[in-house]
């Protein structure tokens, strides 16, 4: 059994940051590729970023301005956020890859509650 708990949401001005955080147990992370989705309200889950043991991914909108990375030691993943935007509002959700596409919610099969980032003006 897998559990993941995300960290680090909360309310930021418009062009401010955040770091979300991901923590897991009862795998290793670093055998696995690990993503972060986000659904704002009234839309689906999309997807945001992964990082595997080759190098990292980003959807257009959030490129050069967030940053996946993981501490394997601790088992965690991160999400680093800067220039956030008011369209970044969002439930975030960091979960664990299982096959298939990164980009695709089926591909992973493990997800943390999700941690809720605002952004306001």
């Amino acid at each position: 059994q897998v559990h993941l708990v995300e960290s680090g949401g909360g309310l930021v001005q418009a062009g401010g940051s955040l770091r979300l955080s991901c923590a897991a147990s009862g795998r290793i992370l670093r055998m696995y590729a690990m993503g972060w989705f986000r659904q704002a309200p009234g839309k689906e889950r999309e997807f945001v970023a992964v990082i595997d043991r080759i190098g990292t991914d980003y959807v257009d909108a959030v490129k050069g301005r967030f940053t996946i990375s993981r501490d394997n030691d601790k088992n965690m993943v991160f999400l680093q956020m800067n220039s956030l935007k008011l369209e970044d509002t969002a439930v975030y959700y960091c979960a664990v890859h299982k096959s298939g596409g990164y980009w695709s919610e089926g591909s992973y099969d493990y997800w943390g509650q999700g941690t809720q980032v605002t952004v306001s003006s």
